[in-house]
């Protein structure tokens, strides 16, 4: 019954933790650490701006996110995160659609794609701003198989991955189309790095393994 007790305090008094994102994939991915954590959405323009690199976009729209939700959520530890794919620097987006879909993995196939993975959380709880955020790139290099157009075309209609950037599930079936993939961070692939994630948590005292 203490070790109960124990836990439940432990738990109340863990920093309140908000993952500004709409992606069910992150939610998925920070609910691995089994902590507790609310969803806000951040409403940002989330367009490129003209001449602006793939890794800074990522960047900045990690950095937008996390900021537009924690100015209404004071005394919390806001994530955003962003993530830009891009080949011969230019970026693929989301496609949308099968035939979208299909376009983009018979442009990628054969080809290393580089995928830059933005992360930033803002302590809210800093008076001042040029200390509330911590921000990181995480670069993931994934070399995609050099496959016949029916082989895209049957993996599109089973796995219908219509809302990746990429075309391709690499948690699901989507790994069968891929040849390597390359990363510090095993998780940055599917849109949250974990370890980045948990090494900024802890320089903002997040007590892990409360008991």
């Amino acid at each position: 019954m203490a070790s109960l007790q124990q836990t439940i305090y432990s738990a109340s008094a863990l920093p309140r933790l908000i993952l500004g994102s709409s992606s069910k994939y992150r939610k998925e991915l920070l609910s691995r650490l089994q902590i507790p954590f609310e969803v806000i959405v951040p409403d940002i323009d989330e367009t490129p701006r003209p001449g602006e690199s793939p890794q800074a976009t990522a960047l900045r729209l990690a950095l937008e996110k996390a900021r537009s939700v924690a100015l209404a959520a004071p005394n919390a530890l806001v994530i955003g995160s962003d993530q830009v794919a891009t080949l011969d620097g230019e970026q693929i987006g989301k496609p949308g659609n099968h035939e979208n879909a299909l376009a983009q993995l018979q442009k990628m196939r054969g080809r290393r794609v580089i995928f830059h993975t933005a992360l930033c959380l803002w302590d809210s709880r800093q008076s001042q701003a040029e200390h509330a955020a911590q921000i990181e790139n995480i670069q993931t290099f994934v070399t995609f198989r050099d496959l016949p157009d029916a082989e895209l075309d049957a993996y599109l209609r089973i796995e219908q991955p219509y809302d990746c950037a990429g075309s391709a599930k690499n948690e699901g079936l989507g790994i069968a189309i891929l040849e390597k993939i390359e990363s510090t961070d095993p998780t940055a692939l599917t849109g949250l790095p974990l370890i980045a994630l948990t090494g900024m948590l802890r320089r903002a005292a997040f007590p892990f393994f409360a008991t």
